[in-house]
């Protein structure tokens, strides 16, 4: 009878402790999975998409410029009440920063796409996503959703759905004054290293 009961003990710590060790396992890739997320304070995922005119171009990654990353498609209602805005920040920051439209080709007919730049007169680069491998690497579920990233190539904003010019005008405002103050620290750093 003891030792049934010293066997039934056993197992029980054996169990508990195989749970214990799996659920730490669990935790660690659910962690793992959501720090590949690109969210603000995050590395912005890098890689290569063609313009309109098929040349390539690469997201993420360090820039001279602040880059804000729209991610759009022509059926989109909210998407067509951005792109005016979108137009006048890309003039109005032209010199400070860099906007790229990504067409989310996979879920959008590319011929609608041109029509709808056409029609807005988009001046600015759009980029074609036509494997989805860029909506897929910045998690985008929504259109329109948007990525403020600073010349190092980190994420700072994620800014879901549209807001307005003002809006926008301040969190551009706001991360070009804060990549300008870094890049004159690292500046200053690398001559005191000298």
């Amino acid at each position: 009878m003891k030792r049934t009961i010293v066997l039934l003990i056993l197992v029980f710590v054996l169990s508990g402790a195989a749970i214990y060790q799996n659920n730490d396992k669990m935790g660690e890739a659910l962690a793992a999975s959501s720090e590949m997320n690109p969210k603000p304070g995050f590395t912005a995922p890098t890689l290569e998409l063609p313009d309109l005119d098929d040349k390539p171009l690469a997201i993420g990654g360090k820039k001279d410029k602040l880059l804000l990353l729209n991610f759009w498609a022509s059926w989109c209602g909210p998407c067509e009440l951005e792109a005016p805005d979108l137009l006048e920040l890309s003039k109005k920051y032209g010199d400070k920063l860099e906007l790229y439209g990504v067409n989310a080709t996979t879920y959008d007919k590319e011929r609608q796409a041109r029509e709808f730049v056409e029609e807005f007169e988009l001046s600015f680069p759009i980029l074609m996503d036509r494997d989805g491998k860029a909506t897929e690497l910045y998690k985008v579920t929504t259109f329109p959703t948007s990525f403020i990233i600073d010349s190092n190539g980190i994420v700072r904003e994620r800014v879901p759905g549209v807001i307005s010019l003002n809006e926008w005008e301040d969190l551009i405002e706001k991360w070009i004054d804060i990549d300008e103050r870094n890049k004159e620290q690292s500046t200053e750093q690398g001559k005191s290293e000298e």
